[in-house]
């Protein structure tokens, strides 16, 4: 059965978009079909813009191989590019003495995952360069920086296109199955006309509609589909003369890295985001939230008056673990997971999706060529 284009990537966020890239400069011929009418309109927007060092993730997990490689080949590709970002590097304080153990794990977590350049520094040393901050020690993370994550997007969707990829606004894929060698989707314009479009392949990349696309897929094994849950993260922006240089994070407590300072590219300084549980993607921000987020930031910042604190944006991460449950993987399936020949499913591509959006690409690139993925270098 002939098909009207090689490979289809669904989703135009960073993530489909690095894979794309990817795709069309192996050779291919790629469609990107995008429900929005721009691209990256929802998690690829709805973020901190942080470069990730690849700190805190599980040895050996894909988030921590992917992070390193990914940071490292988004640097490259900043600089050659011209895209906007920012090697700001990021200070995770202790507040109190008990919290210097958690610094040591931390570290010695880092070096596990090939992260070798953390550095300690003193109350004193932290004093005289950040002196709005209170702490008794530090980690310096000096490879954690910021980008223009517009940017970037607007670079990987030039490269593909260079390479002849096409990109399909406003499209809705309402469903889809695999028959004789081929995927076939059906598709929704903003018209409303549908239509049927075929592929060899077929890449996955909606972001938290991922579930949602996969189970609309005739034949996928429901099984091979992972639960679908939102946690949303809203961000203050500090309004005022922003005191700080460096990305400042607290020491983890329990489940997450807390509320922590990062800064944008135009120098204002933004806190988040926190985590919420919703049952459906909602981009309200809660002001009622101000004080929670008071109180967590003044045990770093102390000076902190409550009403510089500004309403920002929301975030939603896509999870694929609930509320309670220990954090889950990067889940990027094929063949070999769901039974499905020329399908890659990608899922919970939350933090730090947007640091290993290159290395992403590369690895469902060699997913599809059927080689063996690469691992990060140490």
């Amino acid at each position: 059965m002939s098909c009207d284009i090689e490979t289809i990537v669904v989703g135009a966020g960073v993530v489909g978009l690095a894979c794309a890239r990817a795709l069309a400069q192996s050779g291919r011929e790629v469609m990107i079909i995008e429900r929005h009418d721009a691209i990256g309109t929802e998690t690829s927007s709805r973020n901190s813009e942080v470069i990730h060092a690849g700190i805190y993730y599980p040895k050996g997990s894909l988030k921590a191989e992917l992070c390193i490689s990914g940071k490292q080949a988004l640097y490259h590709y900043c600089t050659d590019r011209g895209i906007t970002h920012r090697n700001t590097g990021k200070l995770i304080v202790a507040t109190h003495d008990a919290q210097i153990d958690a610094l040591r794990q931390i570290e010695k977590h880092a070096i596990g995952n090939g992260v070798t350049d953390l550095t300690w520094r003193s109350a004193e040393e932290i004093h005289d360069r950040e002196p709005a901050v209170k702490c008794v020690a530090a980690l310096e993370s000096p490879s954690t920086g910021i980008i223009d994550s517009h940017g970037l997007m607007v670079s990987l969707l030039g490269d593909a296109e260079l390479a002849g990829a096409t990109l399909a606004l406003n499209t809705d894929v309402l469903g889809g199955r695999h028959e004789n060698g081929v995927h076939v989707l059906q598709t929704r314009d903003a018209a409303g006309e549908e239509m049927e479009i075929s592929c060899k392949e077929l890449v996955i990349a909606g972001g938290l509609h991922s579930q949602t696309l996969a189970r609309n897929l005739a034949g996928l094994p429901g099984k091979s589909v992972p639960p679908q849950h939102y946690a949303r993260g809203i961000y203050f922006t500090l309004g005022g003369k922003n005191p700080f240089s460096t990305l400042i994070y607290p020491a983890p407590e329990q489940a997450g890295l807390g509320i922590h300072l990062t800064l944008d590219l135009g120098g204002q300084a933004r806190f988040g985001p926190d985590v919420e549980w919703i049952d459906q993607p909602d981009y309200t921000v809660d002001e009622t939230r101000r004080s929670l987020f008071a109180e967590a930031i003044r045990r770093y910042y102390p000076d902190l008056d409550e009403t510089a604190l500004q309403p920002g944006y929301a975030g939603i991460r896509p999870k694929i673990q609930s509320k309670g449950e220990a954090a889950r993987d990067f889940m990027i399936s094929d063949v070999d997971t769901h039974g499905v020949d020329g399908l890659i499913t990608l899922y919970g591509i939350e933090s730090p999706g947007l640091t290993a959006s290159m290395a992403i690409g590369d690895y469902v690139c060699a997913k599809l060529n059927s080689l063996p993925v690469k691992k990060a270098a140490s």
